[in-house]
């Protein structure tokens, strides 16, 4: 959450901290601003509230000429969206301007401190207490005044900071928030993430905790913030191009990533099954020792909303094909729990940004307990990517709409492979084994049909977007899937409220709600526990609820009593969610449109959440 950007070369600042802020926006919207040095010392800062365009519009009529400069776009944590709570923060003489991402701790106490020396503030924020304190101990060099400054601050943070009286540079520092330097020629950049800087360059360097940057157009140096010694690291290679993180000619990026889906299917599976074979080959797990893999006892999996439903559908996988016990965890809850760990339980992770803060916090308590921790991450070189001992990657590409769609997918798709590759370890058959990844392999024909419905399920959401409360009921494998279609209603159609069960609980007290105003979406594949669900249907049937069905082609019957179906193509049961999430997704996004919502930026949320 929050998105940074930097600047530093022989080009106009403003026109890479301007693309570079849209293209993070996915990251925080409420409020941004722009600081830049001109080339006569002028240290100027615009803001703005809400969205992008806003800022763009002041500073097309405001000269902000200068070949360096630092960018933000804010998600709020601490004081209400407002042009003096938005980034870049200044000092007492707007002399040095810092932006920053994170959660300053003990800023309330640093705050009196330094109002007790006669600093005045401006804002609500944790964040000007930065500027603040560098100003306190700048005696003409900015890294020096950044270090002292650091040695106060509790909590967690990416910044860069600016400097009139020190001009020729940006200076950055991070602690379990994200920051990237992009190396050009005779230019460098600073972001928050790699989309950021696509089509400027293509090598990065990732900060890690603990580390400071002094970046320069020419050239760029990493400190360690502990021990003050100079770091050296490898450049990375960017392997996304432009168009990834374009719409392509969809209006919305949801619907593109949602569309996206069965190359995101291909892509996740591509090159990891043994064709014929019934096997599963995951590269990034090849470091393992496979003695260590057979003697896996017990799986914890760890991620956060959206991820964490897709890891649920990963639990009833590895216990049912694999043979081993898992629980699911929140990541928020995790670390503050006491979890019994031993050397054969291994932790896995998931999160598309890799970057979760919670998530995150959880890998890193995992270890110390002695864990082995693997991860499931989208991101290339995410901190995730780099904490955890071993992992998968998804190859879903960037998702940039705050509501995770394709990412989710992949994530299933990740685990009914890892799924495989244990099970063929232990019980699993050839012949199981076979059948799985045949069946993975039809996915994406299966999927393309399915999103074939889009224009039905685009009738459902006009017909029903005047509800306001809805409930979604699936058991087994779709119970998770239930829970999904709740959460993506309620973050994409934010005015309406949506609740996830599973199907047996509805009489344990949710049916109490039931009447002709409280739609139920079931989600009914003809699989081991149809029948079940047909019950809860004639429930809800019975006080007068309306019912949306989605249900496996060729089932008439179910017409009979739902008020609306949605088919969906028969494959393996184990892998109905791959099909029942699509049509849920899209009648949130269809819905989110008749409310005249922004879909790909909903109210309140962030994509990537980088504080707890």
């Amino acid at each position: 959450m929050c998105g940074i950007a930097g600047y530093i070369g022989k080009k106009e600042a403003q026109n890479f901290l301007l693309d570079a802020l849209k293209r993070l926006e996915y990251r925080g919207y409420d409020s941004a601003g722009v600081a830049v040095l001109s080339d006569d010392a002028i240290l100027k800062c615009i803001k703005s509230v809400g969205k992008i365009c806003v800022l763009e519009e002041k500073l097309n009529s405001n000269n902000l000429s200068g070949k360096s400069g630092i960018a933000h776009t804010r998600w709020a944590t601490h004081g209400f969206p407002s042009e003096k709570n938005a980034h870049p923060h200044g000092d007492c003489k707007e002399e040095i301007f810092v932006v920053h991402n994170g959660i300053i701790e003990n800023y309330k106490k640093l705050k009196e401190d330094l109002e007790k020396s006669g600093h005045k503030f401006c804002s609500e924020t944790d964040t000007e207490v930065i500027s603040h304190l560098i100003e306190s101990h700048f005696k003409g060099n900015l890294e020096e005044a950044v270090l002292n400054s650091l040695v106060h601050i509790k909590g967690a943070y990416a910044i860069a900071v600016i400097a009139k009286y020190d001009p020729a540079k940006i200076v950055v520092a991070k602690k379990s928030s994200p920051l990237i330097i992009g190396i050009g020629v005779g230019e460098n950049f600073i972001a928050s993430d790699a989309s950021a800087v696509i089509g400027y360059t293509d090598q990065i360097v990732y900060l890690e905790d603990d580390e400071l940057g002094i970046i320069t157009a020419d050239d760029y140096h990493i400190i360690s913030t502990i021990s003050n010694n100079c770091v050296q690291r490898e450049h990375c290679k960017i392997k996304q191009d432009a168009s990834e993180i374009q719409k392509e000619g969809y209006e919305h990026f949801i619907f593109k990533e949602i569309f996206e889906g069965p190359e995101v299917v291909k892509n996740s599976f591509r090159g990891r099954i043994v064709d014929g074979e019934g096997l599963v080959k995951l590269g990034g797990l090849d470091v393992l020792n496979q003695d260590q893999i057979r003697n896996i006892n017990r799986i914890i999996i760890i991620a956060c909303g959206t991820a964490n439903y897709a890891g649920r559908v990963g639990e009833y996988m590895l216990e049912e094909y694999a043979g081993i016990p898992v629980e699911v965890e929140i990541a928020s809850e995790f670390r503050y729990r006491k979890p019994i760990i031993d050397a054969q339980t291994v932790v896995i992770a998931i999160s598309q940004s890799g970057e979760t803060a919670d998530t995150l916090a959880s890998v890193q308590e995992a270890k110390r307990k002695g864990a082995l921790v693997l991860g499931i991450v989208n991101t290339v070189g995410s901190t995730i990517a780099r904490e955890t001992h071993a992992g998968v990657y998804n190859h879903a590409g960037p998702e940039i709409s705050v509501a995770s769609t394709k990412a989710f997918i992949s994530q299933i798709v990740v685990l009914s492979l890892l799924t495989v590759y244990l099970g063929r370890t232990r019980d699993m058959s050839f012949v199981i084994g076979k059948r799985i990844t045949d069946e993975i392999k039809k996915l994406p024909d299966l999927m393309t049909r399915v999103l074939k419905s889009s224009n039905e399920v685009e009738k459902l959401a006009k017909k029903y977007s005047n509800y306001r409360n809805f409930f979604f009921l699936g058991r087994k494998y779709n119970y998770p899937i239930a829970c999904e279609g709740a959460l993506k209603l309620k973050e994409v159609a934010s005015l309406i409220h949506a609740e996830g069960y599973a199907g047996g609980e509805m009489k344990h007290g949710p049916i109490a709600m039931i009447d002709k105003n409280f739609p139920c979406f079931f989600i009914a594949p003809s699989d081991s526990v149809y029948e079940k669900m047909w019950s809860n249907i004639e429930e809800v049937k019975a006080r007068d609820g309306k019912v949306i069905a989605i249900a496996t082609e060729g089932n008439e019957d179910i017409k009979s009593l739902a008020d609306d179906v949605i088919y969906i193509p028969k494959t393996l049961e184990m892998l109905t969610p791959l099909l029942t999430a699509i049509p849920l997704h899209l009648f949130a996004a269809y819905v989110g449109i008749e409310l005249g919502l922004d879909i790909d930026k909903p109210r309140n949320l962030a994509k990537s959440v980088t504080v707890e």
